[in-house]
């Protein structure tokens, strides 16, 4: 007796739906994309108890009629393709049709849609058809699902709390709100409105509702292109940043997706300009030729493959260097607005922007000059593309006159916008790394002999690891040579090596030679090298310096790639505006108005 056997539909959704009905967040991702695929203007996500009593998901679409209500949640049954081709060229976020079959295999559904005359009502439980009728004639489809996993008690069991469901599904829902700006999205929790786009197709304004207005303000336009991609978007200044990478959001022909090289790629692009644990917040849309994506991997469809991911890191990482590059990244110490009347602050940005206007920006001057928190909150959200010039190293960081040392750490400067603080054993450490950094990629052979060669002792290992290595530190520009049992000598160094300070970093560079990865990259080597040597041979806190020293500290800052941040990611420098200043001493807003 044979012992094969076909499964029934009924088993067969409920197997599927493991894969494609993970949780709650899982039913509001596919019933939004199907909501988006019907060309929806208005979509509008309503829970209770995040999902596990309801989810309700309306939208003004093009709807169904009677025949393609019932047939649609067949197994594979689908409209978005129709031949093996169409896999080649999918401009849906839907096309597999398992979707529906599975969410109505472990749930009750209940269908309205209408394409504008006669409605259909249909009612599904377990995968069975409990009732078929004609309802409202209002155009678009709203889907209920209620008692979700009731027939599949493990998986009922193994949702997360309520609070974990919820923030599930409202990631999800910020991330297609943010690849669909032309969308009117809503949801509600328990009537509770958690977020309302307006779907005015602007992204930053999608922005704004997300992540709110301090964020939206410091987030910088990208754009560009090349013979096979198309990208935009929004990246934050350095110092609006995160402790996980969920932020990175990228978008590939309005298709949230993942992909771990890209995310990656974003992240590398702020190397140095903030800590290695802290991500930026980014929204990054790709457009490209669907052929070139495929998204047919897993029944999520947002784990992809480029067939073309060389090219595409290189532009996404040329893009935002570029961009971070042409920033003035100070940050401002600002103040929140408190009980100022719309009246008094109109006035304020009145006098306020006559002030600036009278500054006319020379070399003394900042190059851009900075806002103020009064003019910031007026954002504009217009979408215009502003043509900039590379700006000089020397002008990224405006002239400053230091005029004292706090607590033998931090300087303190000023010029005709505010009062700087600047932290000079970080400003100090980001000269010597670009210093280092530039000596080791272009190595020349220039040395300094020792008076007294300098003996090293290694372990047995350590020693058989360095010696093959000699050609290595030859080429860095050391005369080193086997010494006895295990030693070594060296009897000369580098030119670049920080007088002073020759011991620690000849065995500091030793030190990295022995430990280079066995997947070696001498861009890697020569940057984590450089910002080890720049820490050990900066200015130490409470190491009080004259003026003069002071003056040539912050010249040799200015002529940087990167004058703001450490190598690992830290400021070196923090502004006052002046109008903070004031406002700090109540020089300003109602006060001074009085």
């Amino acid at each position: 007796m044979s012992k094969i056997r076909i499964m029934d539909e009924i088993l067969a959704n409920k197997i599927a739906a493991g894969e494609v009905v993970e949780r709650c967040a899982s039913v509001v991702k596919e019933l939004v994309e199907n909501s988006i695929d019907a060309n929806s203007s208005e979509i509008k996500i309503e829970l209770k108890e995040a999902g596990t009593s309801l989810i309700k998901v309306t939208d003004n679409g093009i709807g169904m009629d009677k025949e393609d209500a019932i047939l649609s949640f067949n197994r594979h049954a689908t409209s978005k393709i129709k031949d093996e081709s169409d896999l080649y060229n999918i401009n849906t976020l839907g096309f597999r049709g398992e979707a529906l079959a599975s969410i109505a295999s472990v749930s009750n559904v209940l269908l309205k849609t209408s394409q504008g005359e006669i409605g259909t009502l249909v009612n599904i439980k377990g995968g069975k058809i409990i009732k078929v009728e004609n309802t409202e004639a209002r155009k678009g489809t709203i889907f209920e699902i209620t008692e979700l996993f009731y027939n599949t008690p493990a998986r009922l069991k193994h949702l997360k709390s309520l609070y974990t469901e919820l923030a599930s599904i409202t990631d999800y829902v910020n991330k297609i709100a943010l690849s669909h700006p032309e969308i009117r999205f809503t949801l509600i929790n328990n009537g509770n409105t958690i977020l309302k786009t307006d779907g005015s197709n602007n992204l930053l304004k999608t922005i704004s509702s997300i992540y709110g207005m301090d964020v939206a303000r410091k987030m910088l336009e990208i754009n560009n292109e090349d013979d096979d991609y198309i990208i935009n978007g929004f990246i934050s200044l350095p110092e609006v940043n995160r402790s996980g990478r969920n932020h990175i959001i990228t978008l590939v022909n309005g298709r949230v997706v993942r992909n771990q090289e890209l995310n990656k790629i974003i992240n590398d692009s702020y190397h140095s300009y903030k800590p290695d644990n802290r991500y930026p917040i980014v929204v990054i849309n790709i457009e490209l030729d669907p052929s070139l994506v495929d998204v047919n991997i897993h029944p999520t469809k947002m784990d992809i493959k480029f067939s073309k991911l060389e090219e595409l890191l290189d532009l996404v990482k040329k893009t935002i260097v570029n961009k971070l590059n042409r920033q003035t990244l100070i940050p401002v110490i600002e103040q929140p607005i408190n009980d100022f009347n719309e009246s008094i602050i109109e006035e304020k940005v009145i006098e306020i922007k006559e002030e600036q206007e009278a500054l006319i920006p020379t070399k003394e001057v900042l190059p851009k000059i900075e806002k103020t928190k009064y003019e910031e909150i007026t954002l504009n959200f217009d979408n215009e593309v502003i043509k900039e010039e590379e700006p000089k190293y020397e002008e990224r960081l405006p002239l400053l006159y230091p005029v004292g040392l706090v607590h033998g750490t931090y300087i303190v400067c000023q010029n005709e916008i505010g009062m700087y603080l600047i932290d000079q054993h970080a400003a100090k450490e980001r000269v010597n790394y670009e210093l280092f950094l530039d000596k080791l990629s272009n190595p020349i052979k220039d040395k300094i002999p020792l008076l007294l060669p300098m003996t090293i002792e290694l372990s047995n290992n350590e020693y058989i690891i360095l010696k093959e290595n000699f050609e290595f530190l030859n080429n860095m520009g050391f005369d080193i040579e086997e010494f006895g049992i295990n030693s070594v000598i060296i009897k000369s160094h580098p030119v670049w090596l920080t007088k002073g300070f020759e011991d620690l970093q000849i065995r500091k560079i030793i030190e990295a030679v022995i430990h280079k990865e066995k997947d070696f990259d001498l861009a890697k080597f020569n940057d984590h090298l450089s910002a080890t040597l720049a820490c050990k041979a900066s200015i130490k806190a409470n190491t009080n310096l004259s003026i003069n020293e002071m003056e040539e500290l912050i010249n040799d800052l200015r002529k940087c790639h990167n004058p703001f941040n450490c190598p690992h990611g830290r400021p070196t420098i923090i502004t006052f505006t002046k109008y903070e200043l004031e406002k700090m001493f109540k020089r300003s807003g109602f006060e001074s108005l009085k």
